[in-house]
Formats: structure tokens, C-alpha cells, sequence
């Protein structure tokens, strides 16, 4: 099976620290819904022809939640004509917390929306402004109960940690918040700094101290211990679940399954090639009405493919299986990488347990490092 993601590119506001492709402007926003629905069936052959059947469908950006019902089933029932849709079908919108009013909700129940990624970042008033969210603090709690109350189960929330108004107290209460809410999958990830965002700009006219090495990990930890001893699996570096509500469109990412990106931005793959939209939504809507499909492309050499797992399954709870490496890649390769990953056993960042190899509490603080030093050339 194969995934759908599609990338919305509008918001309301800039968050301070995103360098993701966005417009605050919806003046395109007809003429790029229009584009959306022509490049499906432009596409409709890179996951290896009509028929594939999809698994998982995702909205991503950028703001779905931006986007009326109607739009977002108008941009399913165009992948329905093209590919065969499972009857199980995971279909995730991330969602802002200030666009989840009743009405909002109730339109959404009407649509085989049956998953959503609430970006909820903080329960704190000066850190969502000092991020520069649109919603406030009484909407985040107020949209989860809302999604709740409708019926929907299937939810992830977002949290950032690692920034300087962050104090651990405040870290252990949002934590707590999500617990005391029954979420049954929690993202979070570090508060990074970009260079193109005004956090970045902030930052380098220090007007903004930079983000601390030493916070983050401290709080990584201290969340990994709060959400395991609460009975969640940490399944993947940013992501914890409760066992069975794994989020099956980003596993399917980890795992090497293919997927077709939509939307300006929006990145492909298909097993043998990647493929990344421009993220410019002029030049995209431009390209697609021209009949052409406005990306950059990539062919995957072997050694691409072994590296690409290799940072991919050292992510994730399954690990990197040795075996597997044996089998796509050959004896060789398993060998190299079997006498790469003993310094890492040895120092306790890699638990090599008969032919798996995955990321020890301490090495999950080190995952892109580890990973990058058992890259092959």
C-alpha cells in the first residue's frame, strides 16, 4: 500500500520559528485547491499506476484545518478516482487549535477525516505568544475536548520543549495536561532555530539568547521517563503512543513505504526515485495549469537507499535489522555496519540485540550523529 500527503500552504500567522512553506495570504487559495486536483491526476502513475491501493491519506502544512470540509473532501474524492482508497484508511488533518470551533468540527465528522494532529505546542499564555500562535491557551484545552466530545478518538498533539520561558515546571505540566486529557499519541520536538524565521533573525541580533543544548536533552529525557512510566511506547525520536495508536501515515515514512506528495513543497517517493514540489505557489499553480509537474527529481542509488534506512530504522522502536540489510543490500554491507555499530554498543547508545540495532535512552539524544557516522560512501 502507499500514502497520499497533501501540503496546504496557507496560515494565519508566521510562528516565529517555522521554516516550513506557508502564505498567510488566501488570495490564490481557489486557483491552487484547482491545481491540487489536476496534479493528482498528473501523478497518478509515480506510485506505479492506477489501482495502487492507498492506506493512508494526510494533511499537512501550513493550516489544513484552514480549509473548509468541503475542500478537504473535495481533494479525497479526487484521489478516489485515481487510486483505490482501503476501506481502513488512516486520514489525518493537522489541526490548529483557534479553527476548531463546534461548527468546524461537526462539518469535519461529515468527511473520512478520522484522525487529528492538534497543534497545541504549550497550556501556557506568554510561551504561545512568544511562538507567536494564533490560538490561546483556554483554546487549546477547549479544542481537544470539542474533538473529543465529537466522537473522534484517534488524536496526537503536538508539544515543543528546549526553549528559554520553558521552565521544567512548566514542561512536567503540559506533559501533565495531555495525560490528564487521555491523548493516546503525543509528538514533540525541540524548539530549533532556523535560520530564515524571526526566531532565527531574533537570535542573531540578540535580542533572543539561543535555545540550550543542555535544557533540551534535559527535558527529553525527563519526557521519555514521564511517558513511558505512563504506559506509552516510544516508537519513533519525537513520537509516543499507547500501544495500537501508532500514527500509520509517518510510519509508513519510517518503514520505506511509498507515497505521493500534493501540493506545492509537498516531497514524493516511490522506492526508486524522490521527487520535491516548488515551494512557491505562483510557479506551482503556474506549472500544473501548463500541464507540467513543477519538481525536482532524484534517482536513488543503493547506497542512498541503505542510508536512508539506516537514519530511518534507528529512529524508530523496530531498529535496524541487520538481516534486512543482508537481504536488500547484501552480506557486505550487514558486515560493515555489524563493526560500525560496536563503538556505539560499547560506550551504550546502541542496544544490539541478535540482529537488531536500536537507539539506547542516551543514544536517542545523539540518533542524527549515530546515524550520519554509519552513512556508507
Amino acid at each position: 500500500m502507499a500514502g497520499i500527503y497533501f501540503h496546504i500552504p496557507f496560515c494565519k500567522q508566521a510562528c516565529h520559528y517555522c521554516d516550513f512553506h506557508f502564505s498567510t495570504s488566501l488570495k490564490y487559495r481557489d486557483e491552487l485547491l484547482a491545481a491540487m486536483h489536476r496534479e493528482i491526476a498528473l501523478q497518478n502513475t509515480y506510485l506505479g499506476g492506477t489501482g495502487q491501493q492507498i492506506e493512508t491519506i494526510y494533511f499537512g502544512g501550513g493550516t489544513p484545518s484552514l480549509l473548509a470540509a468541503a475542500d478537504l473532501n473535495g481533494l479525497i474524492d479526487e484521489v478516489g478516482k485515481h487510486f483505490a482508497i482501503h476501506h481502513d484508511a488512516e486520514v489525518t488533518i493537522e489541526a490548529n487549535p483557534d479553527d476548531l470551533d463546534h461548527e468546524k468540527v461537526q462539518a469535519l465528522r461529515a468527511t473520512p477525516i478520522n484522525r487529528f494532529s492538534i497543534g497545541i505546542q504549550s497550556f501556557f499564555e506568554e510561551d504561545l505568544r512568544w511562538m507567536n500562535r494564533a490560538h490561546d491557551a483556554n483554546e487549546a484545552h477547549e479544542a481537544i475536548k470539542r474533538v473529543q466530545d465529537a466522537g473522534y478518538r484517534n488524536i496526537t498533539a503536538d508539544l515543543i520543549y528546549g526553549y528559554p520561558l520553558l521552565s521544567d515546571a512548566k514542561w512536567q505540566a503540559n506533559i501533565n495536561q495531555l495525560l490528564a486529557f487521555d491523548i493516546p499519541h503525543i509528538s514533540a520536538y525541540s524548539m530549533t532555530v532556523e535560520p530564515q524565521t524571526a526566531l532565527g533573525a531574533s537570535v542573531r541580533k540578540g535580542k533572543q539568547i539561543p535555545m540550550q543544548e543542555g535544557q533540551s536533552a534535559a527535558q527529553f529525557e525527563h519526557l521519555m521517563a514521564t511517558l513511558t512510566a505512563a504506559g506509552f511506547i516510544h516508537y519513533e525520536i519525537s513520537n509516543f503512543a499507547r500501544p495500537e495508536n501508532y500514527a500509520r501515515h509517518n510510519s509508513n515514512y519510517w518503514k520505506g513505504v511509498p507515497y505521493l506528495g500534493i501540493g506545492p513543497s509537498a516531497h514524493s517517493f516511490n522506492g526508486t526515485t524522490r521527487q520535491w514540489n516548488v515551494s512557491n505557489n505562483a510557479r506551482y499553480i503556474r506549472a500544473i495549469n501548463a500541464g507540467g509537474i513543477p519538481c525536482e527529481k532524484e534517482e536513488l542509488t543503493e547506497q542512498d537507499k541503505l542510508n536512508e534506512y539506516i537514519m530511518t530504522a534507528l529512529r524508530t522502536v523496530w531498529g535496524l535489522d541487520l538481516d534486512e540489510v543482508e537481504k536488500r543490500f547484501g552480506s557486505h554491507y550487514r558486515e560493515t555496519l555489524y563493526l560500525g555499530l560496536q563503538p556505539f554498543v560499547s560506550r551504550g547508545e546502541v542496544l544490539l540485540i541478535g540482529q537488531a540495532a536500536t537507539l539506547t535512552g542516551k543514544g536517542k539524544l545523539l540518533a542524527d550523529h549515530i546515524a550520519s557516522e554509519l552513512f556508507v560512501d
